[in-house]
């Protein structure tokens, strides 16, 4: 006979006994399963909501701003020239002659009047006596010429009387006629030796002059600033005069010479203020006034240019005539306005530059299903306030508009613009403020 051994092991879960019993099954919350898969909905839920809040957040535009100032504006022209004397004196020589000496050197500085150079004198001097030799002579022949006068003429008396005692008999009418001739011809002499005589005092007048300006005498006060004679050299004086010295009157004034561009020469006017740099003293500025703006032009390399002349005071002499000098000319000038970057004015927000109803649109869709939806082109990337490249012309005078923050939205304000120097621009308006942040440039969330 075989026997057989059954084997049974206990229930290893409640849930086996309650189904080996027939219990009923628990409720659903009661089981850990429900509580484990909850937990893991809402926690991805959560992750969905942060992740679309952060998208959005990134999505939003971000504005860049500056803040409206209150200052002084100047536009100004800069141009480059070069320092002159006031007046430049060329001394030279009328005389032809050898140069027996020489007073003065480069630098030196001179009275009016003061000699200068001294020509050979022994020529002019020989001049002179025999000039004075001469108006001797025609003194001596004007004494002659008087003293034969007096003769005809009282030769001419007594045939008159003797004419007059006869009764016309004697002498006769020839005689008469040719005593009286030769009184005539005796006056002519006269005359003639008296114009001898003043031609003789010129020519001596004339010798005594050349022989002054052999002796080259300084005009008036100043520098020398070039010399070109040593004694010994010759000195030919021909159709025009040799140049021996170049004289500054007075070097404590100057004058700058500059060639404004044709389009900053409308806004140059005489009286405006400037200043200048030249490279002897590139830390140094120093002032100037507009003394003059030619009419005349000078066309270089078809650069059309005006010269304008700007008085300078050198009263240390540190400015030397030749040098090249940087002028700054401030043209026009506002004091205590309203400034803003003309990035301000250039600037545009992006929604106003892309399509109104698309924008609206696209902002109205939310949510997953709206974020799969194409966007309006031109809303990703940086904004540059419409102007930001180099070279952006200034904005025209006239009315413009900026955009300011108000409550994190972009708010247009109308203003007039003024004058501009490249960089900040005069406003007028009545609801913008010193203080106040203007827009100047726009980025999408998430661009640095």
């Amino acid at each position: 006979m075989t026997m057989s051994t059954e084997v049974r092991t206990a229930p290893s879960t409640s849930q086996d006994v309650d189904e080996l019993i027939g219990a009923p099954a628990p409720a659903w919350w009661r089981r850990p399963s429900s509580w484990i898969g909850g937990a893991l909905l809402i926690g991805a839920v959560a992750g969905v909501g942060l992740w679309w809040s952060q998208r959005e957040a990134r999505t939003q535009p971000s504005y860049v701003t500056a803040s409206v100032t209150r200052g002084d504006l100047r536009m100004q022209v800069t141009a480059n020239g070069t320092l002159q004397p006031t007046r430049t004196i060329n001394i030279g020589s009328e005389l032809s002659g050898t140069v027996s000496e020489v007073f003065v050197d480069i630098n030196d500085s001179v009275k009016k009047g003061q000699v200068l150079v001294q020509l050979d004198l022994a020529k002019l001097k020989d001049q002179i006596a025999r000039s004075r030799a001469s108006l001797a002579a025609s003194e001596a022949k004007v004494a002659q010429a008087v003293a034969t006068t007096k003769e005809s003429q009282g030769n001419l008396g007594r045939l008159e009387e003797v004419y007059r005692i006869s009764g016309g008999k004697v002498p006769s009418q020839t005689e008469l006629d040719t005593a009286r001739a030769t009184l005539d011809r005796a006056r002519a002499d006269e005359n003639s030796a008296r114009a001898g005589v003043n031609d003789a005092r010129a020519a001596l007048s004339t010798d005594e002059t050349n022989l002054r300006k052999a002796s080259i005498r300084a005009p008036s006060d100043g520098v020398v600033l070039t010399r070109q004679v040593d004694p010994g050299n010759a000195v030919a004086a021909s159709l025009q005069a040799v140049t021996l010295f170049t004289l500054a009157e007075d070097l404590k004034k100057l004058r700058l010479l500059v060639n404004v561009d044709e389009a900053d020469v409308g806004s140059m006017a005489v009286g405006q203020n400037a200043s200048f740099t030249v490279s002897a003293y590139p830390n140094r500025k120093y002032p100037a006034t507009v003394n003059r703006v030619a009419y005349g032009s000078t066309t270089t390399d078809n650069v059309v240019t005006y010269q304008a002349q700007l008085d300078v005071d050198n009263q240390d002499l540190s400015l030397r005539p030749g040098m090249t000098a940087t002028a700054t000319i401030t043209a026009t000038e506002r004091q205590q306005v309203l400034l803003v970057p003309n990035t301000a004015l250039r600037f545009a927000p992006g929604a106003a530059r892309a399509n109104p109803p698309a924008a609206a649109a696209s902002g109205a869709r939310s949510g997953i299903v709206g974020s799969l939806m194409p966007r309006a082109p031109g809303l990703g990337g940086r904004r540059a306030g419409g102007g930001n490249a180099p070279g952006a012309n200034a904005p025209a005078p006239g009315p413009r508009q900026v955009w300011v923050l108000r409550d994190g939205q972009a708010v247009a304000i109308r203003v007039t613009t003024g004058l501009t120097d490249g960089r900040v621009t005069e406003v007028l308006s009545d609801e913008l403020q010193p203080g106040m942040q203007v827009i100047t440039d726009q980025r999408s969330g998430g661009t640095s």
